[in-house]
């Protein structure tokens, strides 16, 4: 199982796109959070099976139909241990 870090830029804030975020990644099974981050990007650490991580960005890059993304950032990073599920956090 692999983890990513995600910093979205764009319109994401105040468009949904954090419960967008989570019910996409709940649907693949993935586990992590999302959260908005005070610069005005989105921030997401999520960690499951390649495919459903590739499939979860791909979703990403698209985002909300009320929102826009223009970049998405991504590295390798490690989830906090006792992640068990995808939340929002605030």
């Amino acid at each position: 199982m692999k983890a990513k870090r995600l910093l979205i830029r764009g319109i994401v804030q105040g468009v949904g796109f954090r419960f967008f975020a989570e019910r996409t990644a709940r649907h693949l099974g993935l586990c992590g959070y999302v959260r908005n981050l005070l610069d005005g990007r989105v921030e997401v650490v999520t960690a499951g099976p390649d495919e459903a991580i590739e499939t979860f960005i791909a979703q990403i890059r698209q985002g909300p139909a009320a929102g826009r993304v223009d970049d998405v950032e991504i590295t390798d990073t490690s989830l906090e241990e006792g992640v068990r599920r995808f939340e929002i956090r605030h």
